[in-house]
């Protein structure tokens, strides 16, 4: 199901004396974040006014807060970006969260979890079964977004009861 808002990142700390926050960002590449005008937090919407890479972190400023203490008010707070700013094609791991999963028709599960691994993602789909499904092409056949419905193929070993 599309989310109306993408949590992004935390705001950890301050950076100098005019308001810039650091933000960890939970997306794939910190400079994806640059890519953005606006963000949400706590329900409020800023505009970025600038926002650049530090190492694995972004240093990003907003409208309004232009002190080191405004600033300092912003930590620990989640950064959200508007799906609405976002491109169709990019899905987020907890916009499929609860998706339906089919196997050749028949309902297998829901997505329960999306873990993070090097070589690529893999889906938790928990049923009558669970499966651990590798998030590729070869078995990942279709994904709606509308009906909140993904289409798999599974082949034996996907099944946690297996040997």
């Amino acid at each position: 199901m599309k989310l109306q808002f993408i949590e992004a990142g935390e705001i950890v700390t301050t950076h100098g004396i005019k308001g810039e926050v650091k933000v960890l960002p939970w997306l794939d590449s910190p400079e994806d974040l640059c890519d953005f005008d606006r963000c949400r937090i706590d329900g409020r919407q800023y505009e970025i006014e600038s926002c650049r890479v530090q190492k694995t972190c972004n240093l990003v400023k907003l409208s309004g807060i232009d002190t080191m203490e405004a600033a300092q008010a912003m930590r620990g707070k989640t950064l959200e970006l508007y799906r609405e700013d976002i491109d169709d094609e990019v899905i987020f791991a907890a916009e499929l969260i609860g998706m339906d999963v089919f196997c050749e028709g028949e309902q297998i599960g829901r997505i329960r979890d999306v873990l993070d691994y090097p070589g690529n993602k893999v889906y938790v789909v928990k049923g009558h079964y669970e499966y651990m499904i590798p998030a590729v092409s070869a078995f990942v056949l279709s994904t709606d977004m509308e009906k909140n419905e993904m289409q798999v193929r599974v082949i034996e070993g996907m099944r946690s009861d297996e040997d």
